[in-house]
């Protein structure tokens, strides 16, 4: 029986082979937990996730741009307000620069509120010279060598962790912290760099003169948010999240009991004055469908992708958006067969392609990909995750990134994509904005207008999974693509001037297109 024609349940998965799987000793104790998670309340909403889906749908024609931009693991010691502010304040600095160069509005997926795991090559590890069980994340064992065995408390932690994690950022975001009057308070006080601090600041001053005369002409005559009141136009974002245990296959019994059943909604309202992509068609709500409540957006794993296994199985049945990793190892008829299952119906903002190839890897599997699937008619939208890719391990034995690498793979995405008629609708960035007791940044991958070199690595390295972009690299990236999407919009070459000077001078004086 085909999976197009098998019966779909939230429990259906378990009849398949389940890869990256967690070997719990106490089954009873595990059963336990979820039965207790399977009752908490929801995380997140029917009428959040089919927004989300109709501003996917908006990338996918080239109306809006996708940044998918967060850490590569959370632990439960990080969920401080500190922490998620500096998290928060980086995707809404960099939405701000690609917004201003692109003329696109920006739809915001986060990874955070439940990067609580980490996928493994091997389920054991040596710690100084024993073999242990490998660390799995924090929802999982702990990093102390004494503490592997896997504990389903942990995902009693992880769930209450997310959900404190949820509720500070509605929090944040309702109360002036989104807001285009003051962006300076998006953490850019510690940016060491006095170009990259004086590029945002032009951005700052040319918005504060635009929302000036807005004022004048009557569009904004308040500010809500400053009286306790409604967010407005002007200070409202929406902010998604995604969850990495289905994504790993760590715990496909936690996403099965994070799974309801709901009607769609019939109506989604979204406040006054939202941009017009963000507001989906009225639709019945006769028809019930599967949502994942954990997560607004998922995806599956490079690792978890095969077509006869667990993975496959789950994501086929759930509502939400999805995303698909792809790389150098997943042929052509296997990806359309792969859209086939979890799309069948090939409907808008259901699936979203994250290719992850590596710089010298991208030109000899991109464009068959793409062709591949502009032929079988998927409706996709396509992001560049030009961080996996491209990770090595430096002679002091850290594994790092090289910035160089990483703006390679993206200029090569954007070359590659506008050669077949195709777009690239996004990002999928790990970077951090985390600061270290002294207030300095990260120091985890090499290179950027910074010039960080192997040899400073040590001095902040604070990831316990991979390394991340910090705060001035993260700039970076945002201001490259900014001056594309304004040189493309504009019909101009793209080429030098300004920060991209400085960025093409690290791939050797190449420009993206």
């Amino acid at each position: 029986m085909s999976a197009q024609t098998q019966t779909w349940t939230p429990s259906s998965w378990r009849t398949k082979p389940v890869a990256q799987d967690v070997e719990y000793p106490d089954q009873n104790a595990l059963g336990k937990v979820l039965n207790k998670i399977s009752s908490l309340p929801p995380m997140v909403t029917p009428s959040e996730i089919e927004r989300l889906r109709h501003q996917l749908s908006a990338v996918q024609r080239g109306e809006a741009f996708l940044l998918h931009a967060g850490d590569c693991a959370e632990s439960f010691d990080a969920c401080t307000h500190e922490n998620i502010s500096s998290k928060i304040g980086l995707i809404l600095s960099f939405s701000l620069i690609l917004i201003w160069g692109a003329r696109l509005p920006v739809v915001r997926v986060g990874r955070i509120a439940g990067q609580y795991a980490k996928p493994r090559s091997s389920n054991w590890e040596k710690v100084d010279g024993r073999e242990v069980l490998s660390f799995r994340g924090d929802n999982v064992n702990g990093l102390d060598p004494n503490d592997r065995t896997p504990d389903p408390e942990r995902l009693l932690s992880a769930y209450f962790h997310s959900t404190t994690t949820l509720n500070y950022i509605r929090g944040l975001l309702t109360s002036g912290f989104a807001s285009l009057h003051h962006p300076r308070d998006w953490s850019l006080g510690h940016v060491r760099s006095v170009a990259l601090r004086a590029e945002f600041e032009k951005i700052v001053d040319g918005l504060s003169d635009a929302l000036d005369f807005a004022r004048t002409i009557g569009v904004e005559s308040e500010r809500p948010y400053e009286q306790g009141g409604g967010r407005g136009s002007l200070g409202e974002v929406d902010f998604y999240t995604r969850w990495v245990f289905a994504v790993l296959g760590l715990m496909l019994a936690y996403e099965e009991a994070l799974t309801r059943e709901f009607a769609v909604p019939s109506g989604n309202p979204t406040t006054p004055g939202a941009p017009r992509f963000a507001q989906p068609a009225r639709r019945s709500a006769s028809k019930k469908h599967h949502y994942n409540t954990g997560a607004h957006f998922i995806w599956i794993g490079d690792r978890t992708r095969q077509l006869d296994h667990g993975h496959v199985e789950y994501f086929r049945g759930i509502r939400n958006p999805i995303g698909v990793k792809v790389g150098p190892t997943m042929g052509e008829g296997e990806l359309v067969g792969l859209l086939d299952v979890v799309n069948p119906d090939k409907e808008a903002g259901r699936v979203t392609l994250i290719t992850r190839y590596g710089a010298k890897k991208i030109d000899s599997h991109l464009e068959g990909h793409i062709r591949a699937v502009q032929k079988s008619g998927h409706p996709v939208v396509w992001v560049c995750d030009p961080m996996h890719g491209n990770t090595h391990t430096a002679s002091s034995g850290l594994k790092t990134r090289d910035f160089a690498a990483i703006i390679e793979e993206i200029t090569a995405c954007l070359r590659i994509h506008t050669s077949v008629g195709s777009r690239m609708g996004g990002v999928s960035l790990e970077f951090t904005g985390e600061l270290n007791d002294e207030g300095y940044s990260v120091t985890e991958c090499v290179g950027g207008s910074m010039g960080l070199s192997e040899e400073e690595l040590s001095l902040r390295y604070a990831s316990f999974c991979d390394p991340r972009l910090n705060f001035e690299q993260s700039l970076d990236v945002a201001f490259m693509l900014s001056e594309h999407y304004k040189k493309e919009h504009s019909g101009k070459a793209v080429g030098g001037g300004g920060r991209a000077n400085v960025l093409y001078a690290e791939l050797g004086g190449r420009s993206p297109v």
